[in-house]
């Protein structure tokens, strides 16, 4: 399974199940999610071996109608992720509160560091 199914499902029950890599369709309600990887720390061995596990860093953001419910469900998308300790989650950043002029959306953003 990829980092991308993996974060899928540790999100899919938030949002009413709308859950999206990159961005959410044209006409998507309110609230949804959106990840996608923005980097990672990748291992390399002096041997050349290929290392078991990848690192990937991966940013989450909740889009909502109001800050306070982009807030809500940023909180709750920390805890899904830190609990999925499968994918060995870091927190990397504090949530960050974004704005959308041409929606008038509220979001909330956030990394996270995981293995797979």
């Amino acid at each position: 399974m990829t980092i991308e199914a993996q974060v899928f499902a540790t999100l899919q029950h938030l949002a009413g199940g709308r859950i999206f890599p990159d961005v959410a369709p044209e006409g998507t309600p309110v609230p949804y999610i959106t990840y996608q990887a923005v980097g990672g720390a990748p291992l390399n061995f002096l041997t050349g071996e290929k290392p078991g596990k990848t690192n990937t860093r991966m940013q989450v953001s909740v889009w909502a109608a109001t800050r306070l419910e982009a807030s809500e469900i940023g909180a709750q998308v920390e805890d899904a992720m830190r609990a999925a300790v499968d994918l060995l989650p870091e927190v990397a950043s504090g949530r960050a509160s974004n704005y959308d002029e041409l929606t008038t959306y509220r979001g909330a953003m956030q990394d996270f560091s995981l293995w797979l």
